[in-house]
């Protein structure tokens, strides 16, 4: 994996630094189609970013996904878009794809500006998405752009294809995004980046477990409580078990730096029929973030026999579970150091540092990649925690330096992996 020439390795960069403006143009342009999720109603934005993505020459296949997979996913609508650039003869390249998520959470209270705005003020965009991930769909898209001018321009030796993966479901899952991507055969890269941050390099994630539990009592007349069985009274003791059984995973620790232990968070509460009644019934889900090191199917069946067991001290209560999502986590595999070792080259040359590699307590996408035997990681653009750019929080924001910084990196980076040669 020689680095690719200076004189190439130049014109990649003279191409981005004389695009800056049009690429935060095109990330203000995404920032301001919304795409919330929930409710999941993203083909609006696909349809932008794809009229967006070929205002850049960029050829893009559109994969609507069926109405029925959509609403199962409990969404309205989604489009996957893909565009594939070859370079040189495809026998014996690579295939890189390089994936992010269109799809973002609502933006919430507590906003200083629009949050489909995208303002700039002192050198960070600000929005709803703008870091988390649509700030990738520029990276990538102008990663791709500046090696294809670079390509053009010099008679540069490069072999393989370079594929950007835009979905719109990550926030639900990936089920129909990247992992229909790869069940339906539409795409079999060889390795994968996935959006991250400008500042480190992402190898593992934690999986999730969302698990919903209804508590079945009986009614009764809040004047007489001992005629019903308190559905509430039971899920408050099961409630607080768990709480307790939490306290003793921080024994259990991920051997990947930025993991800690396995958590728990109980995030939903809803139940009862009145004031004046004895709660029937209660409903709440369970949010079990999976260490790497832990089987997720075990995991599960270890938190449903625990609830069962605190279950077990209230009498004539009956409790269910429903798995609402399994994420497993997301491990390396074979080849992933190849994808470390470029990015940590190029990280230096642009940015002057060494990106230190970590795992994230989220999870994301790329896990589906990995688990298809895929080498994977997350590098983007963005800050160097998601706290630090208001992530799913108000005022979301990327530093537009960061941006810039990071999609020379991936560029760079593209060129070494299609074996640029001086």
């Amino acid at each position: 994996m020689t680095p690719a020439s200076g004189k190439f390795r130049s014109r990649i960069k003279t191409f981005l630094r004389r695009n800056r403006g049009l690429q935060t143009q095109f990330l203000a342009e995404l920032v301001k189609t919304p795409s919330d999720n929930p409710p999941g109603d993203c083909r609006q934005h696909g349809m932008r970013a794809r009229r967006l993505l070929q205002a850049l020459d960029f050829k893009v296949r559109a994969h609507p996904v069926p109405a029925e997979t959509v609403r199962a996913a409990g969404m309205q609508s989604a489009v996957n878009l893909v565009v594939r650039e070859n370079f040189g003869p495809l026998r014996g390249g690579p295939v890189i794809a390089l994936n992010a998520h269109g799809d973002v959470v609502p933006p919430g209270l507590g906003w200083s500006v629009d949050p489909y705005g995208a303002r700039i003020r002192k050198g960070y965009m600000l929005g709803r998405g703008v870091a988390v991930s649509k700030s990738d769909f520029a990276t990538y898209a102008f990663a791709l752009l500046a090696l294809k001018a670079a390509a053009a321009a010099q008679r540069h030796e490069l072999r393989g294809s370079v594929e950007l993966h835009f979905t719109y479901d990550e926030e639900a899952g990936g089920e129909i995004g990247p992992k229909r991507l790869l069940d339906e055969g539409i795409s079999r890269p060889d390795f994968v980046i996935c959006a991250g941050f400008t500042h480190g390099i992402t190898i593992a994630h934690n999986g999730c477990l969302h698990l919903e539990v209804e508590v079945i009592g009986k009614s009764g007349h809040a004047a007489r409580p001992a005629t019903g069985i308190d559905a509430l009274e039971a899920g408050n003791g099961i409630m607080t078990g768990l709480y307790a059984l939490r306290k003793t995973w921080r024994r259990r620790r991920s051997a990947t730096r930025g993991i800690d232990s396995p958590t728990l968070v109980i995030g939903l509460v809803s139940g009862g029929i009145n004031t004046n009644v004895v709660p029937d019934n209660v409903k709440f889900r369970i949010d079990r973030r999976i260490i790497p090191e832990e089987n997720p199917q075990a995991a599960e069946r270890d938190l449903i026999a625990q609830i069962r067991r605190l279950a077990a001290h209230w009498p004539g209560v009956r409790v269910t579970s429903r798995r609402v999502l399994l994420a497993r986590p997301f491990t390396p595999v074979r080849g992933q150091e190849k994808l470390v070792a470029v990015l940590r080259r190029n990280g230096n040359e642009v940015l002057g540092e060494r990106l230190q590699t970590h795992g994230v307590p989220l999870y994301s996408d790329a896990r589906h990649y990995s688990a298809a035997g895929i080498p994977t990681v997350l590098y983007g653009a963005g800050p160097r925690t998601l706290e630090q750019a208001n992530g799913h929080r108000a005022d979301e924001k990327l530093k537009l330096a960061d941006l810039y910084a990071a999609t020379e990196v991936v560029a760079l980076s593209l060129a070494d992996l299609l074996g640029g040669q001086a």
